[in-house]
């Protein structure tokens, strides 16, 4: 852990060259691993990419990324769930743009059936509900991005924000509530 602060300390100081995400992404890759299957299994769209796919190419943002401000291993953690959300949105919009559209099934948040995925046609109207939900509360989108997205446990999603389960799995509640209202289910 203290090799991780250290690595998240030389690039917050300026650190030329990936050097330092380099170091922080091998230390956190096991995590960035289990992270992107998680968020893989929440999409059919996993045809095309794999998790180890997944995880080098939120890498390729990360070092692309003009200047991202990462205090500790949580909110990197919280970070890399954002980015592979957005890995996977781009590749569906592309999809979705070859196609010229598609069919929009109703989309459930249910995390609690494991194995059933969401069709790629879902994640376009959820992810401009987050979007606008990040206006409103930019933590409540953290907590889907991490549970739904990623698939975390609520305790594991509480001690990446430094929360108790109990808020997180009530403020989780409250996002699936906003979020059902704004896809329009019952």
């Amino acid at each position: 852990m203290a090799e991780f602060t250290q690595a998240l300390a030389e690039l917050r100081g300026g650190a030329i060259g990936t050097d330092a995400i380099n170091a922080m992404y091998n230390m956190a890759y096991q995590d960035l691993k289990r992270l992107a299957h998680g968020r893989l299994q929440v999409s059919a769209s996993a045809a095309d990419l794999d998790t180890t796919s997944l995880v080098h190419e939120s890498y390729l943002r990360f070092v692309n990324a003009a200047k991202i401000d990462l205090q500790d291993r949580a909110h990197f953690m919280v970070y890399a769930a954002k980015v592979m959300r957005s890995v996977v949105i781009d590749m569906v919009r592309r999809r979705m743009a070859e196609r010229r559209g598609g069919a929009n099934v109703p989309l459930t948040l249910n995390t609690g059936i494991h194995g059933i995925a969401a069709q790629e046609d879902d994640l376009l109207p959820l992810d401009d509900a987050l979007t606008a939900l990040a206006q409103v509360d930019p933590q409540l989108v953290q907590i889907v991005e991490m549970r739904f997205f990623a698939g975390l446990p609520v305790e594991q999603i509480a001690e990446h924000l430094g929360q108790s389960p109990r808020t997180v799995f009530r403020q989780w509640e409250k996002a699936r509530l906003v979020l059902f209202d704004a896809l329009g289910e019952s």
